[in-house]
């Protein structure tokens, strides 16, 4: 029977040993795709801006390919259409304003053209006439926030969802993406407050390395307990 055991208890260890080696390099796998992305989003950031991609290119439109972009577009924005998204920057906590352009070929951008604390939310400039924005091209961000949902019906918002956003206020033909605007310039009106553009945190989190540490450590872990259980397990004894 002591036999039996230490061969069940020698094949667990070999399994968990192997499960946890297989952990440890997924995440070193997970860890260069990470690196490879931050690379590609910063040479994303910093490129020229280019159009925003129009809607033959919207089907194609994802994150892994197209988010953080820099990209323009020109058109007029369409007044008293403005959504605001609760939000917390690095100026506090407020809202994002989101502002439908209509672009020449008939079809609408939503553009986040910034950040308003409360307080400023019934002050902001007027958007009026043509208009050129530049921003990053950021993908929807559907459902809602950590914890809440959109409710469309109440006007309340927690993420910036374009589907959603553009089905509340009677838009048709709208791109499937939004633009972080650049920082505008400030209003001629003393009374106006004009969004605080300008403001996306590219950030990623990236603690693959930790892990790979960990579950190579615990595999380690696990051999040294199975080999000094054998070692010390009696050789002989009667069944």
């Amino acid at each position: 029977m002591a036999r039996r055991r230490q061969l069940a208890i020698a094949v667990v260890a070999a399994l968990l040993f192997v499960g946890l080696v297989a952990l440890g390099t997924w995440q070193v796998q997970r860890r260069a795709w990470k690196l490879d992305l931050i690379a590609r989003v910063e040479q994303r950031v910093h490129s020229p801006p280019a159009a925003a991609p129009g809607a033959d290119a919207w089907a194609r439109i994802g994150a892994a390919t197209d988010e953080y972009r820099r990209v323009w577009a020109s058109g007029t924005y369409l007044r008293d259409a403005d959504t605001f998204v609760q939000a917390v920057t690095e100026r506090g906590a407020g809202f994002w304003v989101l502002t439908p352009l209509r672009l020449a070929d008939g079809s609408v951008l939503l553009v986040n053209r910034g950040f308003v604390p409360p307080e400023a939310r019934n002050r902001l400039a007027r958007v009026d006439g043509p208009a050129t924005v530049t921003g990053l091209l950021r993908i929807s961000e559907p459902d809602g926030g950590f914890l809440r949902k959109n409710d469309a019906s109440a006007d309340r918002w927690y993420s910036r969802d374009v589907r959603a956003i553009a089905a509340a206020r009677g838009l048709k033909q709208v791109a499937p993406y939004f633009v972080d605007a650049d920082a505008a310039p400030a209003s001629t009106d003393p009374n106006a407050v004009v969004p605080f553009g300008g403001l996306t945190v590219v950030a990623f989190h990236n603690s693959h390395l930790v892990y790979a540490i960990t579950w190579y450590t615990l595999a380690l872990m696990v051999a040294a307990a199975a080999w000094r259980f054998m070692r010390e397990a009696p050789r002989d004894q009667p069944e």
